[in-house]
């Protein structure tokens, strides 16, 4: 039998799984696979980032973009800890990646060697798989059963490799259980569809909640909300699965919300909550409504709210039964006035686009960003008030795609994001979306973006704060205190590291910054000052006159120049007289 290096062997099962690139910094506990990825190279590309957490973020976003296992290494010690955020935002949005972790050598170990770690318990936590190669031989199975691991728990695995067994020579034998790997769709039982039709027919005022469970499934939700007539408010990382312009789609709800969706959960009596697990249900939805929860994971039934009905069962393929068995209902008040308050939220929003003060708002900006990008363009928001920004003024069409760190919610995720999105889809525009406390970071991986000549559209919101903790501070009524940033310019410092740099003061300098973006073949920063203006609470909204005095309705209207935009409860009562 032919022998080969156990390190080539590995390398072989992850291109067999369709890895074609993986990030990392070499170290000499990692040098045996960083001489078998050297000998492998025309199969499958090493990308060298400037810190390891940055590797681990652009893997995790990899597997977000594509449903493949993303990849990525850290060599013993410092290199395996650096690594450590990135596979936490993997594990907390339910991705695949696969982490390789240098050791010293098996000769070595346990006698407190250079840099020696004992791994395995300091990623226990993040993991669905973790395991330490224990002989030569074994080293590709173990990384063939990590990868399966990743990807049947949706989740990060990770194996730590002695440097001395990827040199050695073992038998040649392909484990690789790529070929047959496979996954299923569960269908839901029928009569557990059959059940939520009654709450479908008698409901006044449902919603209804989709989350990446139903990706690519904006033609069974459009035909839903239709057919049923009702509106659909997302989780953030639902971003994108239906068309912004949709009539139907009240936007996101919680804290980085938008107005109608809150609205129409605080006041829904059906929440249909479907491939989500939208973590703030309990603050958000309203108690009393009726729930039915559809998911392929019976742990999350319940987690979130009471759950009247559970449907084990895919997304997409339960509200095509429901179609299918349910009868069409008629457009009532509850349906029209959603329609109605999501008229007028939008119209507000781009209310703010033309200049009509001296600084620059993030509305004007998105007004750029709209207009340059391509139908298929791909962005990545960093974490804080510009992941708000995001979400509530970009305009996708259903074949973009956009990504964050979702529930970890790291800050710094925006540049890595932007690079495993260039990799991965090489022909498609990305956009990466700052505030400039993530921004700076992770900053130094512009480099990455040069070295690779990879042209990514990088815009930095700077407001020289932490605004998302600025607002928690304003409301929990202390003092400011900790979230002032240095002003920097960075269009000038990202210039110097080799990407083309714009700084902008005025409005007249956006679409010249932007045009230039458009046509440029190079990596390109666009700095934009922006005024330290808190985005419009719509998780903590003084609107209501039910609950809020005139005086105080009035002082919130000013604060945040909040115009022609009545509350989803006013506009109801109007549609709801004009029915009777």
């Amino acid at each position: 039998m032919s022998t080969i290096n156990a390190g080539t062997a590995m390398v072989k099962v992850l291109e067999s799984w369709g890895v074609d690139h993986i990030y990392g910094i070499p170290g000499g506990s990692f040098n045996s696979i960083m001489d078998a990825l050297y000998h492998e190279k025309d199969q499958i590309d090493y990308i060298q980032v400037r810190h390891e957490e940055v590797g681990a973020l652009a893997a995790a976003a990899d597997a977000k973009l594509t449903g493949k296992v993303g990849a990525v290494f850290g060599s013993a010690g410092p290199g395996a800890t650096h690594l450590i955020n990135g596979l936490y935002d993997a594990q907390m949005d339910h991705v695949p990646v696969v982490a390789l972790l240098g050791q010293v050598a098996s000769t070595s170990m346990n006698y407190t060697a250079f840099q020696e770690l004992n791994e395995n318990p300091i990623f226990a936590d993040v993991s669905v798989y973790n395991r330490t190669v224990m002989t030569p031989e074994s080293l590709p199975y173990v990384v063939d059963e990590a990868i399966k691991a990743a990807y049947a728990h949706q989740g990060v695995a990770v194996v730590t490799i002695p440097v001395d067994f990827g040199f050695e020579e073992i038998e040649w034998q392909d484990v690789s259980n790529a070929s047959t790997y496979k996954t299923g769709v569960i269908l839901p039982e029928i009569e557990d569809v059959k059940a939520a039709l009654p709450y479908l027919e008698q409901a006044q005022k449902p919603v209804l909640f989709i989350g990446q469970g139903v990706r690519h499934g904006y033609d069974q939700i459009k035909k839903f909300t239709e057919y049923f007539k009702m509106p659909v408010v997302a989780s953030v990382l639902a971003k994108g699965i239906v068309p912004d312009e949709d009539k139907n789609f009240l936007g996101f709800a919680g804290r980085v919300a938008t107005k109608p969706a809150n609205e129409a959960l605080a006041e829904a009596d059906l929440i249909l909550f479907v491939g989500s697990d939208f973590p703030f249900g309990r603050t958000f939805f309203n108690p009393e409504a009726a729930f039915i929860q559809v998911d392929i994971d019976a742990a999350k039934f319940g987690r979130r709210h009471h759950t009247d009905l559970a449907i084990l069962g895919d997304g997409k393929t339960t509200l095509e039964k429901l179609i299918e068995l349910g009868n069409e209902r008629t457009e009532n008040a509850w349906y029209l006035a959603n329609q109605e308050n999501l008229r007028n939220w939008r119209r507000w929003l781009t209310s703010f686009e033309e200049p009509t003060e001296q600084s620059i708002r993030p509305e004007a900006v998105y007004k750029e960003i709209n207009r340059i990008a391509e139908r298929d363009a791909i962005f990545v928001t960093d974490v804080g008030n510009t992941t708000i920004h995001s979400i509530r003024l970009l305009n996708m069409t259903g074949e973009q795609l956009h990504t964050t760190s979702g529930w970890f919610a790291t800050m710094g995720n925006g540049i890595p994001g932007g690079i495993a999105a260039k990799l991965s889809f090489p022909e498609r525009q990305v956009f990466t979306l700052s505030g400039d406390g993530g921004f700076a970071m992770v900053m130094q991986d512009i480099l990455t973006q040069v070295s690779y000549q990879l042209p990514i559209i990088n815009v930095v919101f700077s407001n020289d704060s932490f605004g998302f903790i600025e607002a928690e501070q304003e409301d929990t009524e202390q003092q400011k205190f900790g979230v002032s940033l240095e002003q920097a310019d960075f269009g000038k410092a990202c210039e110097a590291l080799g990407a083309d740099g714009f700084t902008i003061t005025h409005y007249e300098q956006l679409r010249p910054a932007f045009n230039a973006a458009a046509k440029s073949d190079r990596p390109v920063v666009i700095d934009v000052k922006i005024p330290n203006k808190r985005p419009l609470p719509v998780e903590d909204l003084h609107l209501d006159p039910r609950k809020y005095s005139e005086e105080e309705i009035e002082r919130f209207k000013e604060k945040y120049e909040v115009h022609d935009m009545p509350v989803l409860h006013e506009i109801y009562t109007q549609h709801l007289s004009k029915q009777l």
